[in-house]
């Protein structure tokens, strides 16, 4: 079976001459998910810009290559990251509730969004939003739907914009930090919601995490970054048992007191 997405030897500087990346490799199998660890600045959310072609203002791929599903994607065109963008590789930011568009209601925009990807009715649409907030925790799909944003609390606003990334069903979800907003019971149900995904759909994904303790509950593979490098990266429960490297010691006993479920 092939890979679903290769790294191999990326490397990202800023115009600033700072490297943000430095010669990271890693690989993930189709449906696998991979939790990437470090402090701020260590260069997780970094990572997940390149792999979606979206680095800001100065930043550039300098060297290596980010191949998905065989074919690699960092000299894309617009209209090529266009057809993959949102749909094959989605992404979930720390407060992705902020992009909702203020002045518009939840459903206007949501519908938009499927039909930007799938050639279906509103109806159909609509009622696939429904069914994805109600798969999310969300207990009014229906009242959601019709509020605008700042009608909707935070945790309801995250919940909603990771219910539109993975109604898309992509084969690769890009997660930066999606549920550390949130009160720990809704945390517990949206990572509980983000394993269905991978378990019904097959889709790939990409946690980028602090909390070790939430990597070792979702992951399948670890990733342990510092200062732009991958220290150390293999499976989940052999680097929670046996980490091979100091500073990931350091990490695990600074793990935060999380209830996981007894998971």
């Amino acid at each position: 079976m092939k890979p679903l997405l290769d790294i191999r030897n990326l490397s990202v500087t800023y115009q600033s001459g700072s490297a943000a990346l430095r010669d990271l490799s890693f690989t993930m199998g189709p449906g696998e998910i991979v939790g990437i660890v470090g402090e701020s600045g260590s260069g997780k959310s970094t990572l997940l810009r390149a792999i979606l072609g979206m680095l800001p203002d100065g930043g550039q791929c300098t060297s290596g290559e980010v191949i998905f599903q065989g074919r690699s994607i960092l000299s894309y065109s617009p209209a090529e990251w266009s057809q993959i963008r949102g749909k094959r590789i989605a992404i979930v930011f720390q407060a992705s509730g902020s992009y909702l568009n203020p002045i518009r209601k939840v459903g206007s925009q949501y519908i938009e969004a499927i039909r930007t990807h799938f050639n279906i009715s509103k109806k159909t649409a609509y009622d696939m939003a429904l069914n994805m907030l109600s798969g999310m925790g969300l207990q009014d799909p229906q009242q959601i739907m019709n509020a605008y944003p700042n009608q909707l609390s935070g945790g309801m606003k995250q919940r909603t914009a990771i219910a539109m990334a993975v109604t898309m069903e992509p084969e690769l979800l890009l997660t930066d930090e999606p549920t550390s907003a949130l009160d720990v019971t809704t945390q517990l149900e949206v990572l509980k919601r983000l394993h269905e995904l991978r378990d019904r759909k097959g889709t790939g994904i990409i946690m980028v995490t602090h909390n070790m303790a939430v990597a070792a509950h979702m992951a399948d593979q670890i990733g342990v970054m510092q200062h732009g490098t991958l220290v150390e990266y293999g499976k989940a429960a052999n680097l929670i048992t046996n980490p091979r490297e100091e500073y990931t010691r350091q990490l695990l006993q600074a793990v935060p007191e999380l209830d996981l479920g007894g998971q």
